[in-house]
């Protein structure tokens, strides 16, 4: 009984390095995208921050885009506050997309709805890196 304890607390206490992923895996670094849209939500969590964008497509329908970023830590090192992105802010984002086709990218810069232009930790180019 001892034995199947620990083995449970083992994994549960490695869990969470489960959850994180290798760049090169899920995004295409080789295609950088320019998005412009509406925030519709933006979680402050780790080890990533994601905000959430209406774009308009060229065929003139909204989809919603998952952005992905650094952490929080990283990204107030790179200039961020928590209040950096608001819903209902428009905003412009250069991103990696995903490469199964979903509607989720790694942003690599934004521009905020105030013109500041913010760099999203993504250093599989080289970016800037605090």
């Amino acid at each position: 009984m001892v034995w199947r304890l620990g083995g449970i607390a083992l994994l549960v206490g490695t869990s969470p390095a489960w959850a994180h992923h290798s760049f090169a895996a899920e995004f295409d670094a080789a295609r950088p995208l320019n998005f412009q849209g509406v925030v519709t939500k933006v979680e402050w969590t780790n080890p990533h921050t994601y905000f959430y964008v209406d774009v308009r497509e060229d065929n003139g329908h909204v989809v919603n885009w998952i952005f992905e970023t650094a952490g929080p830590n990283l990204l107030a090192r790179l200039g961020w506050r928590r209040d950096s992105l608001k819903v209902g802010d428009r905003v412009t984002v250069v991103a990696y997309p995903a490469w199964d086709g979903a509607r989720m990218a790694s942003a690599r810069s934004v521009v905020l709805a105030d013109g500041r232009k913010v760099f999203a930790g993504s250093a599989v180019d080289g970016g800037p890196r605090p």
